[in-house]
């Protein structure tokens, strides 16, 4: 071993892990400081200081500055959740504790701490270090070489991990770690928002580059691949490239290894004292000094363990005192819990099972596939659960899968209600497999969406965080994901038994959790009204797809390239000169060495200027050739991710695209979509609203009718609010934005301008967003002056809009939350923060929040409604999409008139506000036309 052993430690990602170890058993102090985050990293220091015995060490942290990735790829890591509150809190202090153990924090502008690890780990290890990076972060596998190891700290029992080159190679499935990078670029980080290729994951990327060693090497012999993912290689060959370059840690960075500054000196006493006699760490101070402290045996914890292995004796040699976290069983115990198995020989014992959960009021279901995709899976078991720490799992790989079946269809339209943990995807699996769900059923993940909407609901951590219990993980069964990941069906039953009975005796017991919280909590409305019933619509729209004109889209992929190539020639002529418009380098030396478009342009650390959009966007009147980059940069886009992406997801079984619904990701209520994401389906450039043209009737004797809410968000609010002059404006069904600028600017309703009606515009749809004068001035081009005196006359003429801005605020310092006209929750734990602008972000939610929740409660509650009179009155017309405001529904002829009133109908009724509700409906044989 070398005495020169080098830690450099990936600051943030650290803290970030600590706190959230904590996420649901936070540690306070007496002066109600979270000290989570402080206490995790303290314990995560002292485990390598003691264990691994550096000889030298340093902390890395990234800066606020923007980097050269941010440069070339505006959207890098732009889609980040800001930090909580305390997290933020706690960095000052942990600082503070980096300092009093004399460790060295390095930090560059313009770099991230990834590629100063990277830079001064290799340069430590030509000088005879072995130099291990502390992180949990994956991307530093491309980094590993001789004499630099990855160091990922210990965590739910198991003890640090140490990766050097064969196992980088083993894991990766690479012939030389720098090939990670292809992978990652192929594959896409959702985390950094590195796009990747579309369609290709960690498993194809892997098989990928085996064969093709390098990406540039790959899209070089596209030609060799096949079928649609030949088809994505071609059509996002640049992305893949960018994303190599975003995926790749520098390790060039303008720093020197300076081998006298980082060796480790004994912590300064005083310093650590004063630091955890503030935060409380009454036992931490005599571990750090090698000091006797008294050990207090404690059952292994999901969170406590993280930093350090369980010993034998079953204690993990910190001072648990400290800790206070919640006992947690960590496997299945035989002596407590009793789960079966049922196979083909134990007919018997599957009918008297089913017997005894129809006479049971409730039982708790999960089925067992081949896959995660609901529609592509295959039924291999059912488990079942109807008491606590009971469970059996009904084996179905075998001949008499069909009988079973039959035995177990009464079950799932009995009376009995019937619960499971992402109820949709069950539903549908049963579905395919000829059995029908009927209410009442109850769905945990849903449940516990009401509930936390900002947190996550997977029901392994909803296991920990609510019973104190760690669940089977799938990789024990299965293997980790990669080529010698196992199917389900390829596990003996009596393993698959116990982990599939465990899921439904653990969705049983959250179900007994979650039903007096919701109660308690005021939200059976949302959930028994809107979000269960909502199940089985959104299934069947998932099942029914809509239609694509692949002839078109190939069609105006060319129309697009013709433009684009248009385009090219005009910049490169307005320029002068040619040169490479993508690369934002020799972009900004054209608009401001050569063009001069601004005397002092703003640069990025790494000396290139800055090219993004919000750039541009200001530059746009100077000069007619920012107006045709942006317009390159937006068809660009539009062609690569939507026009040549989407045949890319069309059905190879329906010809047809299946989106699938996400019921509970967005806090607001609202739902999302992926795969493909159609929220985003531009609307606001001609161009971009062509694409809807993609989106046909499903033969010609059907139409797509299209039904939009009109401003229902403002109807709301004038709801909410009870302002006068809103409501006013909403019932005697004048143009609200005419209404609200004749108001502001002091004029007749007929004696409106048109600049007078936008400024109003953007003023109704930007107060509710919290828009300030500032922000007003920005987007209207008008000074900051003017756009105060138009809020201020808003609110002089809409007092009631004030007062609810006012009122909510309070309503939601007071209980921490806001809530929907039905009840809905959003919780805004900001409000009361010392930041101003934490809390002006949050003040801004708590506003919002009640207004877009209802809007999303009222068309769910239409979807709910119109999927029901369909069936009712036994049509052939199908519900396809939900897009924001809007349902879209294919449509036979013949049904057209009474499907079109019978929509809009069921959407203007489906939440009574006090004032009237329109409705907007259009029809025609493609999406663009009937919008």
């Amino acid at each position: 071993m070398s005495e020169k052993k080098l830690f450099l430690l990936d600051g943030m990602a650290l803290i970030y892990r600590s706190f959230f170890a904590f996420s649901n058993n936070h540690r306070y102090n007496s002066k109600g400081l979270n000290t989570s985050a402080m206490f995790g990293f303290t314990l995560t220091l002292l485990d390598v200081l003691q264990k691994e015995k550096p000889s030298h060490i340093a902390v890395v942290f990234d800066t606020d500055k923007p980097t050269e990735r941010h440069e070339i790829f505006p959207e890098y890591k732009a889609q980040r959740e800001s930090m909580p509150e305390d997290l933020s809190i706690s960095i000052p202090y942990i600082f503070k504790i980096i300092e009093a153990f004399n460790i060295p924090v390095i930090t560059l502008d313009g770099y991230e701490a990834d590629d100063i690890i990277g830079t001064l780990a290799w340069e430590a290890s030509e000088k005879g270090f072995e130099t291990y990076m502390m992180t949990p972060d994956k991307d530093f596998a491309q980094l590993v070489r001789p004499n630099v190891f990855i160091y990922k700290p210990a965590r739910q029992g198991n003890g640090a991990e140490v990766l050097d080159v064969a196992k980088v190679l083993e894991k990766w499935e690479v012939k030389n770690p720098l090939q990670v990078i292809d992978i990652l670029a192929l594959w896409g980080d959702a985390v950094d928002n590195i796009p990747g290729i579309p369609g290709i994951g960690e498993k194809t990327a892997k098989k990928l580059i085996a064969i093709y060693d390098s990406v540039e090497n790959l899209i070089a012999n596209a030609a060799d691949l096949k079928g649609a993912q030949k088809e994505k290689v071609i059509a996002f060959a640049e992305q893949g490239l960018l994303s190599k370059k975003l995926a790749t840690i520098i390790t060039n960075v303008p720093v020197s290894f300076d081998e006298k500054a980082l060796v480790l000196d004994p912590p300064n006493k005083e310093l650590i004292e004063d630091v955890f006699k503030e935060l409380e760490f009454r036992t931490l101070l005599q571990k750090v000094f090698n000091q006797s402290a008294p050990v207090v045996a404690h059952q292994q914890s999901a969170q406590g363990d993280l930093f350090a292995p369980a010993s034998a004796s079953g204690s993990n040699n910190l001072p648990m005192e400290e800790v206070d976290l919640p006992v947690v069983f960590s496997s299945y115990d035989p002596d407590i819990q009793s789960y079966k198995l049922i196979d083909k020989e134990n007919k018997a014992e599957l009918i008297k099972l089913v017997d005894t959960l129809l006479a049971s009021p409730e039982f708790c279901f999960d089925t067992e596939t081949t896959s995660i995709d609901a529609h592509d899976a295959e039924i291999i078991g059912i488990a079942l659960s109807s008491k606590k720490n009971e469970g059996y799992y009904v084996n179905l790989l075998h001949e008499d899968k069909a009988l079973f079946l039959s035995i177990l269809k009464p079950l799932f339209s009995c009376n009995a209600v019937k619960i499971a943990q992402n109820l949709k995807y069950d539903l549908l699996v049963l579905q395919h497999a000829g059995i029908e769900l009927m209410p009442p059923f109850y769905d945990t993940m849903l449940a516990h969406y009401l509930l936390e909407p900002d947190k996550r609901h997977k029901m392994d951590e909803l296991a920990r965080n609510f019973l104190k219990y760690d669940p089977i993980a799938i990789e024990t069964l299965i293997g980790k994901k990669g080529k010698d990941q196992l199917n389900m069906a390829n596990i003996e039953p009596n393993k698959v038994a116990i982990y599939a009975a465990e899921d439904a005796d653990i969705t049983l017991q959250l179900y007994h959790v979650f039903k007096p919280l919701i109660k308690e909590q005021s939200l059976e409305k949302v959930l028994f009204e809107i979000e269960l019933p909502l199940v089985p619509v959104l299934a069947q729209m998932e099942r029914n797809g809509v239609k694509l004109d692949i002839d078109f889209l190939s069609q105006y992929s060319h129309e697009l390239a013709a433009f684009i190539s248009e385009l090219e020639k005009d910049i490169i002529s307005l320029a002068g000169v040619k040169f490479n418009i993508a690369s934002p380098k020799q972009l900004g030396e054209v608009l401001f060495d050569k063009l001069k478009l601004m005397d002092k342009p703003k640069k990025t650390k790494t000396g290139q200027y800055q090219t993004n959009e919000e750039v541009l966007q200001k530059l746009a009147n100077s000069h007619e050739i920012v107006g045709k980059i942006l317009d390159y940069r937006e068809l660009q886009k539009l062609k690569s991710t939507y026009v040549d992406a989407l045949p890319m997801l069309v059905s190879a079984k329906t010809g047809r695209v299946h989106t699938s619904f996400n019921q509970a990701v967005a806090a607001t209520g609202r739902l999302s979509s992926n795969n493909p994401n159609l929220q985003n389906i531009p609307i606001r450039t001609e161009k971009g609203r062509h694409i809807r043209k993609a989106f046909v009737a499903s033969s010609d004797s059907h139409v797509l009718v299209s039904a939009d809410y009109s401003q229902i968000e403002l109807r709301v609010i004038a709801s909410v609010s009870k302002d006068k002059s809103m409501m006013e404006a909403f019932i005697q069904n004048l143009d609200i934005h005419t209404s609200t600028a004749a108001k502001v600017f002091n004029v007749p309703y007929d004696e409106v301008t048109r600049e007078m009606r936008s400024k109003a515009k953007m003023v109704n749809f930007g107060i509710i967003y919290g828009i300030s004068a500032f922000g007003l001035s920005e987007r209207l081009g008008i000074p900051r002056k003017e756009a105060k005196e138009i809020i201020d006359a808003y609110f002089l003429k809409f007092p009631g809009i004030k007062s609810y801005m006012d009122n909510t605020i309070e309503e939601a310092k007071q209980n921490g939350y806001v809530k929907t006209l039905l009840g809905r929750r959003r919780y805004v734990p900001d409000i009361t923060s010392a930041n101003q602008t934490v809390r002006g972000f949050a003040e801004r939610n708590a506003i919002n929040a009640p207004i877009q929740g209802a809007a999303a409660d009222m068309i769910k509650l239409a979807m709910i409604k119109v999927q029901n009179k369909l069936k009712e009155l036994n049509l052939k017309t199908i519900l396809t999409l939900q897009v924001h405001d809007e349902l879209l529904l294919d449509v036979p002829l013949d049904e057209l008139e009474i499907v079109t009133d019978l929509v809009k109908e069921e959407m203007q009724h489906a939440m009574v506000l006090e004032v009237p509700v329109v409705v907007e409906a259009g029809f025609g044989k493609n999406w663009l036309q009937a919008h």
